[in-house]
């Protein structure tokens, strides 16, 4: 199979799916909204800009002056806040250094060294939340760390107060087959919040995508058009595009601002188990027992194929922005570059063995600390483990281990990395192909008291 498919109208690397006369170009075109020259919108998140803009009139400024005039007006503002930091008279070299972190981590590039922090340290249990019936699938955690949502296969969908450790909203299952219900039918198998925290969006095996307001938990919007379960949900990075994965193999683009479909991407040969995306219009797929995880181009329409032979690969996650992390039912993890067909690195058994049957634990998730070396993964094997990616030597390094019963469905860091947060089950988030009874249906807040 080549590494490198790229759509021409003979081949099926990536398709589209022709929409109907009633729908929208597959290319929607986003329209800007302008706005006053004399307004200043609170998406510039600009405070106190008030009173140093008396006496510009916005007749005698053009744009670009006024951009010069912000530009100043934050440079002086990183300089202060240097200087008091520092408390050195010349702050220049630490407002650049500032500027280009800043710039790096905009574009996805920016790495730190965050995974020795963990190492060997012990965290402590915040808080357990309890409200869903049976094995709790997925969740989502905001970008203030204020509040996260987790879903279950019970259907049910449950707003939770990270600072509060209550529920805030819960969203109960509705029976199958049920018309007009305002949730979901049955299993929820996949969650997403955009970036900005403005849309949410959960699917499963009732093949629909919701899309809800996080704030009220109202229902916005249904999107339909997947053959089988939805099983992946993810964003694109900045913006309000949706990706979601399918069992029926494939991947359909949405657009948010218009409530809209885009288009639809073909290309495994299995059911897709997992999604992920990286900072640029790329997704990140586990193709099951197809053996292969595939970087999509979505604007060049094509994609990368990577080969995992042996192992149905059930979870991947990106790492770096040239590195990402995948796990399947052989236990393993595979560490990975874009530019490599192959593996760079693999732990076999990452989470041992089970005892009685003596075949490796499978991977059931993972996920990485945004613009970090550090990866987290779970299984069923009582803990979820925490591991350095080594960009040097080409491999990771297991750095620090959490006690956890259960299947751990869903792992997710929240933005400064203070917590983890797991979606624990007695049964695997897919299937029910082995039942843990002492294992409690939850979500688990783990904290670190990190200065």
């Amino acid at each position: 199979m080549s590494f490198f498919i790229r759509k021409s109208n003979r081949e099926s690397g990536v398709k589209r799916k022709k929409g109907t006369k009633n729908q929208k170009s597959n290319k929607i075109k986003r329209k800007e909204k302008s706005k006053p020259d004399d307004l200043i919108s609170s998406d510039d998140d600009l405070s106190g800009i008030d009173d140093y803009t008396q006496g510009f009139s916005s007749e005698e400024e053009t744009e670009q002056e006024k951009k010069l005039r912000l530009t100043k007006k934050y440079l002086q503002q990183i300089e202060e806040e240097e200087l008091a930091k520092n408390e050195t008279e010349d702050a220049r070299g630490a407002v650049s250094q500032r500027l280009k972190d800043e710039a790096l981590e905009e574009a996805g590039r920016l790495q730190k060294k965050k995974a020795h922090e963990y190492e060997d340290t012990v965290s402590d249990v915040l808080c357990v939340l309890r409200g869903h019936k049976l094995s709790v699938t997925c969740l989502a955690v905001s970008q203030t760390e204020k509040f996260l949502i987790s879903a279950s296969k019970d259907g049910s969908i449950i707003k939770w107060s990270i600072e509060e450790k209550k529920k805030i909203k819960t969203i109960p299952g509705g029976k199958k087959g049920s018309e007009g219900y305002i949730g979901h039918t049955d299993q929820v198998l996949a969650i997403s919040l955009s970036t900005d925290d403005k849309f949410l969006a959960t699917g499963g095996r009732d093949k629909i995508i919701n899309i809800w307001n996080p704030d009220t938990m109202e229902r916005i919007h249904t999107f339909r058009g997947h053959k089988d379960a939805i099983t992946g949900l993810v964003f694109q990075k900045g913006s309000h595009q949706l990706i979601s994965a399918s069992s029926d193999r494939s991947l359909k683009l949405w657009t948010l601002d218009e409530m809209g479909y885009i288009e639809t991407l073909f290309g495994h040969q299995d059911a897709i188990t997992d999604i992920d995306c990286f900072f640029t219009e790329t997704a990140l797929t586990a193709g099951a027992r197809d053996n292969t995880v595939r970087i999509w181009k979505i604007v060049e329409e094509s994609q990368l194929v990577f080969q995992a032979n042996g192992a149905s690969i059930d979870c991947v996650c990106v790492s770096s922005y040239q590195s990402f992390v995948s796990g399947g039912d052989d236990g393993s993890l595979l560490f990975w570059g874009i530019h490599k067909k192959k593996p760079m690195f693999k732990v076999p058994f990452a989470h041992g063995c089970d005892p009685e049957s003596e075949e490796p634990n499978w991977i059931t998730s993972l996920c990485a600390l945004q613009n970090t070396d550090l990866v987290a993964s779970g299984s069923n094997d009582g803990y979820i483990r925490l591991w350095k990616r080594d960009d040097e030597n080409h491999s990771l390094i297991q750095v620090s281990e959490i006690k956890m019963e259960g299947f751990v469905n869903s792992l997710r860091f929240t933005p400064s990395g203070k917590y983890l947060v797991a979606a624990v089950g007695q049964e695997h988030r897919l299937g029910r192909w082995r039942r843990i009874k002492p294992a409690k249906n939850c979500v688990v807040i783990y904290c670190w008291n990190k200065s």
